[in-house]
């Protein structure tokens, strides 16, 4: 799934064409579809880091079921799994937030592009921007 995903994300990402930014929505659902049935079954993947890698970027794509991404944050700020650290929860956490219609923490979700510069969603006390950046391992902002 997870290679799956990267594959499409990328062709989605760089493309206009309705039917390929349709494939993307089916993916992403099918495998958040996925990852709960497992979830359900096995909790957390704690099957190493690429597997968890694998689940948190499914999760990370899975904006239109916010029920998935909540339920994977809540799982990975508990797990102390390699492949998955302070720099993905807080991207998971800034995805949550924008789903949600609230500011993001991190600065890691971009509305868009504006001259050919990526504009991001609001952000909460924009002034600590960099400092929570660097606590969490991301690079400064845009």
């Amino acid at each position: 799934m997870g290679e799956a995903d990267l594959a499409l994300a990328q062709q989605a990402m760089n493309s206009d064409d309705v039917a390929v930014q349709q494939a993307w929505r089916r993916l992403t659902a099918t495998h958040a579809d996925r990852l709960t049935g497992i979830l359900d079954e096995h909790g957390w993947p704690a099957w190493g880091p690429e597997a968890a890698y694998a689940a948190w970027k499914i999760a990370q794509h899975a904006d239109r079921q916010l029920d998935v991404q909540r339920r994977v944050l809540a799982l990975i700020e508990d797990a102390a799994e390699p492949g998955v650290g302070a720099r993905e929860i807080a991207m998971l956490r800034d995805r949550v937030l924008v789903n949600e219609g609230r500011d993001q923490i991190y600065g890691t979700q971009v509305a868009g592009v504006v001259d050919g510069k990526p504009v991001l969603w609001p952000c909460a006390d924009p002034d600590g921007l960099a400092a929570r950046r660097a606590g969490v391992g991301l690079p400064p902002p845009l």
